[in-house]
C-alpha cells in the first residue's frame, strides 16, 4: 500500500508490484515493472504487465499490458493492450492509445484517439484528432527522419501512409487508403489512391482461360 497520492520514485528497481494505492482505488496490477525513475499521480490503475521505465504518468490513467520508455503521459488517458511508447513520447490529457500502436518521439494533443494498429514516429499532432486503424507516418528515408505535423481536428483514414515531411491542417480530412506526399490544407478532403475500376464480366473470361492453362500443363506432365 503506498501514499494517498501515489507519487512513485524507484531508482534503479525492477520488480513486480500487486496492490492498490490510495484512497480513490489506484491500482498497480500483478507483472507490472517500474524501472529507472517512474512518477505515477492519483487513482490510476497500471496493468497487468506494464513496463514503465523513466516516465511520469499523470492522474486517473489506466495503462494495460504496454511498455512506455522516458516519455511523459498526461492524466485521463488510456494506453493499451500491447502498445508501446518510445522514448521522448509526450501525451496530453485524454488522449487514446489503442491496441497495437507504438509512439515514437512524438507529441499528442488533448483528446487525440489512435484506436488501433498504428505507427506514429517523429511527428506533432495536435488536439483532437481522430487516427484511423492502420495508419502510418514514413518518417524514415533509409538515411535520415523527417518530421509531420496534423492540425487541430483533423481525422486520418484508415490505412493512410503520411510520407514525411508533410503538415495536414487543420479540420483536414484524408480519405482512408490515401498516400500523403504534400501538404494538405485546412478544412480540405485529400484522396490519393487509385480510381477503382470494374470490368463487366471479367471473371468467367479469367476463369476459362486459367482453367484451360491448368489443364494443358497437366495433360504435358502425362
Amino acid at each position: 500500500t503506498f501514499g494517498r497520492w501515489c507519487k512513485l520514485l524507484l531508482y534503479g528497481w525492477c520488480g513486480h508490484l500487486s496492490g492498490r494505492c490510495g484512497r480513490q482505488g489506484h491500482t498497480i496490477a500483478p507483472g507490472t515493472q517500474l524501472r529507472g525513475h517512474v512518477v505515477i499521480g492519483e487513482d490510476c490503475v497500471i496493468g497487468p504487465n506494464t513496463i514503465i521505465e523513466n516516465s511520469r504518468i499523470g492522474d486517473g490513467c489506466q495503462i494495460h499490458s504496454s511498455l512506455i520508455e522516458q516519455s511523459q503521459v498526461g492524466s485521463g488517458v488510456r494506453i493499451g493492450p500491447n502498445s508501446h511508447l518510445r522514448p521522448n513520447s509526450v501525451l496530453a490529457d485524454r488522449v487514446k492509445i489503442g491496441n497495437f500502436v507504438e509512439i515514437k518521439n512524438s507529441t499528442l494533443g488533448q483528446k487525440t484517439s489512435v484506436a488501433h494498429l498504428t505507427y506514429i514516429g517523429d511527428s506533432d499532432f495536435g488536439e483532437n484528432i481522430n487516427v484511423g486503424c492502420g495508419v502510418v507516418t514514413v518518417n524514415y528515408n533509409g538515411y535520415r527522419k523527417f518530421r509531420s505535423t496534423v492540425g487541430d481536428n483533423a481525422f486520418i483514414g484508415c490505412n493512410t501512409n503520411l510520407v514525411s515531411p508533410v503538415h495536414v491542417g487543420e479540420n483536414a480530412y484524408i480519405a482512408a487508403g490515401s498516400t500523403i506526399t504534400d501538404d494538405v490544407p485546412a478544412g480540405d478532403l485529400a484522396i490519393a489512391r487509385a480510381r477503382q475500376v470494374e470490368k463487366a464480366g471479367w471473371v468467367e473470361g479469367y476463369r476459362a482461360k486459367e482453367l484451360a492453362l491448368k489443364e494443358k500443363e497437366k495433360n504435358e506432365k502425362k
